[in-house]
């Protein structure tokens, strides 16, 4: 079963990946695409659209899709609950309002932002928002009351944003409010490299933990007992979590009900939760993404949506069907 699911995902992968980079409103022949990758007389202008502009953001799509989605399954694991998510708890929102505060500041003082300064801003108010949902849930046992808790720390930091962006005085003001709203436009392959660096590198980190994820899973007790130490796990898993939240919002905005549809999909797919899906929540969520990026392109084209307006589309009944569940399992 799990061969067959890894194959499924990385088919229906390859799958998206063509489409994206030949539909749009320039259609391209499939048969193009080996000429462009091999440099074999492949037309100019189809290798101007499809390597300057479409492959990039493909690529981008699939790798912060599945750095979305991990991060999702590390928050599910951390709170040992479905529900849990970047979105959801107000992480996305929070890495989204320190990466606005910095692009304003800098574009009114014509100053020229590296990938790297918007990655450190989006994980300094990623931070800051975990820091805020781990007191609440000292504070309650309630994973509801944490929810209710993000999502407001959530409207907040949008409203804030929100305003700063309305207000910020500058021509490339429509791009920070396109990046605010979330969309994968924009990538050039520089930032390509960067994300698929600090998205890699964290990926294989939690990879490399998948044994005391499978303890943690067990619960607390159960892992102090086979000798993990809990509370410095807890911070990895935090910060782990946060570096590719914040790495997904400095580069496409805010990206909603990945982190939590696609593991509780993926799971359903395997029929486990062990630490085996972490590869396959990586696919799971780089498929999802891209499939999402395809139809908010060509559905209403030339008009683009916002990817989040996808996702949420396609997510936010996935979460109902969780709490559902969930509630039916407890009666």
């Amino acid at each position: 079963r799990y061969g067959a699911a890894f194959i499924i995902l990385a088919a229906l992968l390859f799958l998206f990946l063509v489409l994206n980079i030949c539909i749009g409103s320039v259609n391209i022949p499939v048969s193009e695409i080996p000429k462009m990758l091999w440099g074999n007389g492949a037309d100019e202008t189809f290798t101007d659209i499809v390597m300057g502009i479409r492959f990039p953001r493909a690529m981008a799509a699939a790798i912060l899709g599945g750095g979305l989605a991990l991060s999702g399954y590390l928050l599910q694991t951390f709170f040992h609950n479905p529900i849990a998510g970047p979105f959801t708890l107000g992480i996305s929102s929070g890495a989204k309002l320190v990466v606005a505060l910095v692009m304003v500041a800098s574009l009114g003082n014509a100053l020229h932002l590296s990938s790297w300064v918007m990655i450190m801003a989006a994980f300094i108010g990623s931070m800051i928002c975990m820091g805020f949902v781990i007191l609440m849930s000292k504070v309650t046992d309630q994973m509801s009351m944490l929810i209710v808790s993000g999502v407001m720390i959530g409207y907040i930091c949008s409203a804030i944003t929100d305003f700063v962006v309305t207000f910020a005085d500058d021509a490339d003001i429509v791009n920070l409010h396109n990046w605010s709203k979330g969309s994968f436009s924009g990538i050039t392959w520089d930032n390509v490299v960067i994300m698929a660096i600090v998205v890699g590198i964290t990926s294989v980190c939690v990879f490399l933990m998948s044994k005391p994820i499978s303890a943690y899973q067990m619960g607390e007790s159960y892992a102090q007992n086979m000798g993990l130490n809990v509370q410095l796990f807890r911070i990895l898993l935090v910060l782990l979590s946060s570096i590719l939240s914040a790495c997904v919002t400095a580069f496409a905005g805010p990206v909603s009900f990945v982190g939590i549809a696609v593991p509780h999909l993926v799971k359903n797919l395997f029929g486990t939760a062990k630490p085996i899906i972490i590869p396959a929540c990586f696919l799971g969520g780089s498929v999802f993404c891209l499939l999402c990026d395809l139809l908010a392109r060509i559905m209403f084209a030339p008009t683009e949506l916002s990817i989040s307006t996808i996702t949420a589309v396609f997510g936010a009944p996935v979460v109902i069907y969780i709490m559902i569940h969930r509630k039916k399992e407890k009666v």
